[in-house]
């Protein structure tokens, strides 16, 4: 189960941080064996998060739970959660991919 329901409760609507200069990361997913990394900041409570990709490129943009979900990465494995992530702003996120 990648996002708890703790974790959708905690998460902030969508669109409701466009405002805020450096938002909190709420937690982030990652596809063992690549660098693809995925922090949330939003979630539409279905299926929809905002947050910041590390992958080709770093970007802020949407991603899909579902296509989360359906990732099959090297090996058979899937996008899991970082079980250790600690809530931190958006700044000291960048600060570690850039």
């Amino acid at each position: 189960m990648l996002i708890t329901q703790e974790i959708r409760k905690s998460l902030p609507a969508l669109y409701a941080m466009e405002h805020v200069t450096d938002p909190l990361v709420i937690c982030k997913f990652f596809m063992p064996a690549t660098k693809w990394t995925w922090y949330v900041i939003e979630f539409d409570g279905y299926d929809r998060f905002f947050g910041y990709v590390i992958g080709d490129y770093n970007e802020l943009g949407y991603f899909s739970l579902a296509e989360l979900e359906a990732i099959e990465g090297p090996f058979g494995l899937s996008v899991e959660r970082d079980m250790s992530f600690e809530v931190c702003p958006l700044s000291e996120v960048k600060r570690i991919h850039e």
